[in-house]
């Protein structure tokens, strides 16, 4: 079990980074995080944080440097590139304004000292929202992003040694082009998730890509892409989330995605969810309180067993909070046993956060995104969302008017004590359901079916007579395990969700 505490002013001395999105975090070594960049305001800007783990202390080297234009370091920007090689941070690309930035720095962590880099060969083109990750400690891999025009699906290996890019060729099948994506090496591969593709639609697909590295004392891999169709409960779509490695598993936190079927709209994540490198199957992340609010475009960096948060932007404000997620041995958990009531320290952000989810509250829209985060969720969580209504079929409408249709059109709902004629229709309905396949259900029949779905879950809920958590620890699992048992309406529904949908239906039918 881990915990979100977020930090207090006695986790460290220094200045802590200004608020900011689109920025990036990256370790060096053992001892440093150092952050870069970033968006605040609509104003890109270029400073650099660092976080110095071992004295627990935030600072602002005084850097040296001397780039083509006489600057002593790159140019404010946002949405850039960042990769630790020992000692050294190398950062490509990126944005400042609506121009797409194509330069090459490193940053010598040991003197504080900036280089623009000349490099040779297959030079990428200018682009935001790439990823990129370390092969190892002298090559870079880069997949993706945007050049302001189209999305790009190239990849290009750097070598930081001989600074010469090469462009990959890579045979067969290949991902659609993204940007918002993350990229993160796995032993010999390098996996990419999510992402914005061509078009605009937001991805939840995952791709491994081998042939990176050189043998030495056998034949090289010809690089090929594979997609991976992992089981377990896989995030849902999203792009500027953070892929962060934690020994034997990978952690996916936040991201951004459009939510809706009827009606689109944006939506923030704050989920954690895992890929398990050993069983290779997506798992809920398991947490025991409250996460930080939604985001997307933060950072999520591992000092040990912790993780620290930092930042983001939730479509209206830009985050400078920072966050501890640890587990439950630590000592920073330990803060939530003594003051349970006052974990999280009260300030500006905070109450921020406070007051936009209240307004949101208030709004259709909003509800739909706090509905669709706690959906997704197979723990209990304290997000403040009434439980549904659900009725009895015998008492639902539009539920038995869909029902008599379909075994005759010459009946008539009963009003008036006609039951089992009431009963008969509902079970011929739900047989039907139980039969069909996603794309054989009408439009009309996804709010009647998702009606059902809860009534479903309900009536075998109390019929148990156990709390939510004792289901969960047993074969049949309790409200909160179904993924669509708090929405509200059939219009928050995507048309991938109504496979799941029903999929989980025609298992409450068999119970």
């Amino acid at each position: 079990m881990h915990y979100w505490v977020r930090a207090s002013p006695s986790d460290f001395t220094g200045t802590v980074p200004q608020p900011r999105s689109g920025h990036t975090a990256v370790n060096i070594g053992k001892s440093k995080i150092v952050v870069f960049g970033g968006l605040v305001d609509k104003q890109f800007i270029s400073d650099l944080c660092v976080y110095d783990f071992e004295n627990k202390l935030w600072f602002q080297p005084d850097c040296s440097g001397n780039g083509s234009d006489g600057q002593v370091g790159p140019s404010s920007r946002a949405f850039h590139i960042s990769v630790a090689i020992d000692c050294h941070m190398f950062v490509f690309g990126g944005r400042s304004g609506s121009k797409r930035l194509g330069d090459f720095w490193v940053l010598d962590t040991d003197i504080w000292q900036w280089s623009e880099l000349t490099s040779f060969g297959d030079l990428p083109s200018p682009r935001d929202f790439a990823a990129a990750s370390a092969i190892g400690n002298r090559k870079i891999v880069m997949y993706g992003g945007w050049d302001g025009k189209k999305w790009l699906s190239d990849v290009y290996v750097l070598d930081t040694i001989s600074l010469e890019w090469m462009e990959l060729s890579v045979s067969g099948s290949l991902p659609p082009p993204r940007c918002g994506h993350t990229a993160t090496m796995v032993e010999k591969r390098m996996l990419v998730y999510g992402g914005r593709g061509g078009g605009g639609p937001i991805m939840g697909d995952l791709w491994a890509l081998k042939g990176l590295l050189e043998e030495v004392n056998e034949e090289n891999e010809t690089p090929g892409w594979t997609q991976l169709k992992l089981p377990g409960q896989a995030p849902s779509p999203r792009c500027g989330h953070t892929i962060t490695s934690g020994g034997h598993y990978l952690l996916l936190f936040g991201g951004h995605g459009t939510g809706g079927w009827l009606s689109r709209y944006d939506i923030y994540y704050n989920e954690c969810i895992i890929l398990d490198r050993v069983s290779v199957q997506w798992k809920r992340f398991p947490t025991s309180n409250e996460p930080p609010p939604a985001r997307a475009y933060h950072s999520m960096t591992s000092i040990g067993s912790r993780y620290l948060l930092f930042g983001g932007f939730d479509g209206k404000s830009t985050f400078g909070d920072l966050w501890w997620l640890v587990p439950e041995d630590d000592p920073i958990a330990k803060r939530l046993a003594s003051s349970p009531a006052t974990n999280i320290p009260e300030d500006e952000d905070l109450a921020m956060a406070k007051k936009t989810q209240l307004s949101h509250e208030a709004s259709q829209k909003e509800e739909s995104v706090v509905s669709e985060l706690q959906k997704r969720l197979d723990i209990s969580v304290s997000i403040s969302v009434p439980d549904i209504q659900v009725i009895d079929e015998l008492e639902d409408k539009e539920f038995l008017e869909l029902a008599s249709s379909l075994i005759g059109a010459g009946e008539k709902v009963s009003n008036n004590g006609e039951i089992s004629n009431n009963q008969k229709a509902a079970q011929a309905l739900r047989d039907h359901w139980g039969k069909s396949t996603p794309k054989l259900i009408p439009l009309k029949e996804i709010g009647p079916l998702l009606c059902d779905y809860q009534r479903l879950i309900t009536r075998h809920h109390i019929s148990n007579g156990a709390s939510d958590s004792q289901f969960t620890e047993s074969n049949f699992p309790g409200k909160e395990a179904y993924q669509f048992y708090h929405v509200k309406s059939a219009s928050q529904l995507r048309m991938d969700d109504i496979p799941k949908l029903l999929e989980e239906y025609k298992q409450l039918l068999s119970k």
